[in-house]
């Protein structure tokens, strides 16, 4: 064979990329403390661990073998079950639930099973960075439009804001699809009913599908309500909605999603899904099923009992706040998030001088100070810039995003190095 010879599929091209995939070789070779990619390095509930456990250990042989390839039948059915009352209508399991190898299988299927070559797809920015490859190895074209900071004094994720003009000036004849990412990563941005309202009347006005990636929807703070768009007047027939259960109990390890909506959508992800993955992990879908049952139970007895409270307000409050004050601490002001376990700052208020870290890359300058960091002060985060079409990146390279979900021994060592510039940024 010629390895000379060029033998990637076109489609690909461009798409190699991955801050991901850097950052993690990065971590690799340093041990750095790593507060930039979005997991915890702390365990799961107890009661899905036993869970999964009671099924391995239960003797029925036929947990270890192919189940439904569209989702495991207990598993639909439960989360038909927790998403009729959440969308307000009576969902079937078996033909508007796929089951997918994780939230990002699910938005792989959404774009490889509606997106046509030479169609469009609205992104807002920030975006969680799959969406512009997928849009891309679909064959359709990105559209991007950006989240702005609304004044001069941005506190909180709430002041991140559409421009209506400008979101309905993306839309044309060719626009298939608009991601929208609520409560959003990075910023934690939880979108008003109103927002959502402007949103899904350009997607009736236009025609468009709408899918809505809401796998922090289970990690919103007190002051804010995540509204699920798919329950406004008009959209749940052009709504797409993808969750993630290892978001939902802290195990992303498990790479156990699902998309809902509507049967003549959710066709075109089975499609999809069925000649890719084929069929998810049996085992870890009755496990699921046995917790989202347990879960819907605690919600109407019991809900100060049910993890899904527990998780934001327990868990991950106290350690939002706590990084708020060590940001402010350090000379930051941080966009405090009404959702999610990331909060983005603005790093040049740290003082470190631009000459230190800059190199002969064509890299954005928060890639170039993320990677000096990480070399130097062994603190892993994300730069922001990442999350933005090349039109707009200049609009985010003043930030990092940095995750909070982690041991209190992870962030107190996180904190230590942020406290290490408190002296460069009041000089």
């Amino acid at each position: 064979m010629d390895s000379s010879k060029v033998w990637q599929a076109d489609r690909l091209a461009g798409n190699d990329s991955s801050v991901w995939v850097t950052i993690t070789d990065m971590v690799r070779k340093t041990g750095a403390i790593n507060l930039g990619q979005g997991f915890s390095d702390s365990p799961p509930p107890q009661y899905l661990c036993d869970a999964l456990s009671k099924v391995l250990q239960s003797g029925n042989y036929m947990f270890n073998q192919y189940t439904r390839m569209y989702g495991h039948p207990r598993l639909v059915q439960s989360i038909a079950k927790m998403y009729s009352k959440l969308h307000q209508r009576e969902l079937d399991p078996m033909s508007e639930i796929v089951v997918t190898a994780g939230a990002y299988e699910s938005l792989f299927s959404c774009f490889q099973g509606l997106v046509n070559p030479g169609e469009e797809v609205i992104i807002i920015e920030p975006f969680f960075d799959c969406y512009v490859p997928m849009t891309r190895i679909a064959g359709g074209t990105p559209v991007f439009v950006p989240l702005r900071p609304d004044g001069t004094e941005v506190k909180t994720s709430a002041d991140w804001k559409l421009d209506p003009a400008e979101l309905e000036s993306k839309f044309s004849n060719k626009t298939k699809l608009l991601i929208l990412n609520t409560p959003n990563n990075p910023l934690g941005k939880v979108y008003t009913k109103d927002e959502l309202t402007v949103i899904a009347n350009l997607c009736i006005k236009y025609d468009v599908v709408c899918v809505a990636d809401e796998v922090y929807a289970w990690m919103v703070y007190p002051g804010s309500q995540h509204v699920r768009i798919a329950t406004l007047p008009g959209m749940w027939d052009r709504t797409i909605t993808v969750s993630s259960a290892g978001k939902m109990f802290n195990a992303t390890g498990w790479r156990l999603g699902w998309s809902v909506g509507p049967k003549h959508l959710i066709k075109s992800l089975m499609i999809a899904h069925q000649k890719a993955v084929g069929t998810c992990c049996t085992p870890i879908q009755e496990a699921v099923a046995e917790v989202i049952d347990v879960e819907i139970d605690r919600l109407e007895q019991n809900p100060g009992q049910s993890y899904l409270n527990i998780l934001p307000n327990v868990e991950l409050l106290p350690k939002r706040n706590k990084m708020v004050d060590v940001l402010k601490a350090a000379g930051l002001t941080p966009v405090i998030p009404e959702a999610g376990y990331f909060i983005v700052a603005d790093w040049t208020k740290l003082g470190v001088d631009n000459t230190t870290f800059n190199d002969d890359s064509e890299d954005p300058i928060d890639y170039k100070f993320v990677k000096w960091l990480i070399m130097n002060r062994h603190l892993v985060v994300i730069p922001v810039s990442t999350f933005y079409g090349p039109e707009h990146k200049h609009l985010a390279e003043n930030y990092i995003r940095i995750c909070f979900f982690k041991a209190d021994e992870t962030l107190d060592a996180a904190c230590q190095v942020l406290k290490s510039f408190q002296s460069n940024a009041q000089t």
